[in-house]
């Protein structure tokens, strides 16, 4: 079977699908056709200034790959509408808010972004709806194709006997439980945090612009540099004490001040729309006092000195204890980021966050470290003890040692082959035309001899 190279409707890492450049304009031609879908040159070419915009180099190339990457969208739109297969407006919403929150972040802000689109955020929002509405479809598509895939243990054997001399080698894996700790704040710490939210939500009442006081004072990274507008959202996209008064209020009222585990916020409901409303907040996060941290030192050290005395097992304590919910409930046990899918506890030293594996590295397995503190990527700091459970020293792969990995392998090249003989056929029985302009694109080679051959 001819080797395919898909291109994931993610591929190449565009903030929008569809930029508008100040002062040029593209003149409309085919680029290419996919059964009734058009594809404009003048599309392509916004979507390579945009990826010139983000400090890449200028590179012809990549025009390629920006129509493959379209191509494979709308043969998998176009199934998807066969199949009725749908997204929901409410995902179209957060998809498209939650894009230009990160434009807005990588240009600089709302009014940077709105001088180099020409045009005002929210009108730009309605314009590129329509496209990031094609790539969620062509993504739940794909999603359709490769969900019942599945690999049987004699399937795994004979993949990895097919990799031969390719067989890969795994560095150093360890399995690290932790205990992690944050500060608790008294009420009176607390107080001075709330009260300088409560001051920010009084001038709002007063008639200030909430939008002006949130690009200024909001301390929440995702929405503050969008005058804190988080756009529409369900009863799911949020904490539950943020869902329940974005729910709670009507159309242009304020929310009283508000705890999460973020910190204090209020918020304001823009709009209703059935079972969606459109809010902005400010977020005030409190931050550590040199007693709250003196408090959890005593804290964390009576908790290593127990664990010690095996009063209480890592896992019991990790469960009792820990601040981290991702772990705690797994004996405490850290997952491996790049597979969290199938919860592989085993992670290489070189994924390892450094400040872990500067603890680790001179432990003996089965090994507690005394607490020690650190600092969380949100910035706050905090007390973690760690746990070394075992120790594999690097090695050739093999079925007896690796099986999990070797298939979830197996099962990406199952999925990928898949993939390739679906969209072979379907190029097979659809009518493309791509334009001469791409001729020298080798990655459109599998799309023209499919048409050649018709």
């Amino acid at each position: 079977m001819k080797k395919v190279f898909l291109v994931a409707t993610t591929l190449i890492c565009l903030f929008l699908n569809s930029y508008a450049q100040p002062g040029k304009h593209n003149i409309d031609k085919v680029a290419a056709v996919v059964g009734n879908n058009i594809i404009l040159l003048s599309d392509l070419n916004q979507q390579y200034t945009q990826y010139l915009y983000q400090g890449n180099p200028a590179n012809e190339e990549i025009k390629c790959r920006i129509l493959q990457n379209t191509l494979t969208q709308k043969l998998l739109k176009q199934q998807a509408e066969i199949d009725s297969v749908m997204v929901e407006d409410s995902q179209v919403d957060d998809e498209v808010s939650k894009r230009m929150r990160f434009s807005m972040q990588r240009a600089g802000g709302q009014e940077r972004l709105e001088q180099f689109l020409n045009k005002s955020v929210l009108q730009y929002k309605d314009e590129i709806r329509p496209s990031v509405k094609d790539e969620l479809i062509a993504q739940k598509m794909q999603q359709k194709i490769t969900e019942n895939i599945n690999v049987t243990p004699m399937e795994v054997e004979k993949y990895f006997k097919s990799l031969g001399d390719s067989i890969p080698e795994f560095n150093t894996e360890v399995e690290v439980g932790e205990v992690v700790l944050n500060p608790q704040l008294t009420r009176a710490e607390k107080q001075r945090f709330r009260d300088k939210i409560e001051a920010l939500r009084l001038r709002v009442k007063s008639g200030e612009d909430m939008g002006v006081l949130a690009k200024t004072y909001s301390e929440d990274p995702g929405s503050a540099a969008d005058g804190g507008d988080y756009g529409f959202i369900d009863r799911n996209t949020m904490v539950k004490e943020f869902t329940a008064w974005a729910f709670k209020l009507k159309a242009g009222e304020i929310s009283p001040v508000f705890e999460t585990d973020y910190g204090f916020h209020f918020l304001q409901v823009l709009e209703r729309r059935g079972e969606q409303v459109h809010v902005r907040h400010i977020l005030i996060m409190p931050k550590t006092t040199p007693e709250s941290l003196t408090r959890l030192k005593l804290h964390a050290d009576s908790i290593y000195n127990n664990i010690v005395s095996k009063k209480y097992s890592f896992a019991a304590a990790a469960n009792l204890f820990s601040d981290n919910k991702e772990s705690k409930y797994n004996g405490g046990m850290m997952l491996n980021a790049e597979n969290v899918q199938a919860r592989s506890t085993f992670i290489p030293v070189d994924k390892l966050d450094p400040s872990i594996f500067l603890v680790i590295d001179s432990m003996k397995v089965g090994g507690i470290s005394k607490p020690n503190l650190f600092t969380a990527a949100d910035g706050k700091q905090g007390y973690r003890i760690l746990y070394l459970k075992s120790k594999i020293p690097p090695h050739k792969a093999n079925l007896a040692q690796d099986f999990p990995k070797i298939r979830d392998a197996a099962q990406s090249d199952k999925i990928n082959r898949t993939l390739s003989e679906w969209f072979e056929k379907r190029r097979e029985s659809t009518y493309i035309k791509i334009d001469d302009e791409f001729n020298t694109c080798d990655e459109l080679k599998i799309w023209t001899k499919a048409t050649a051959a018709k």
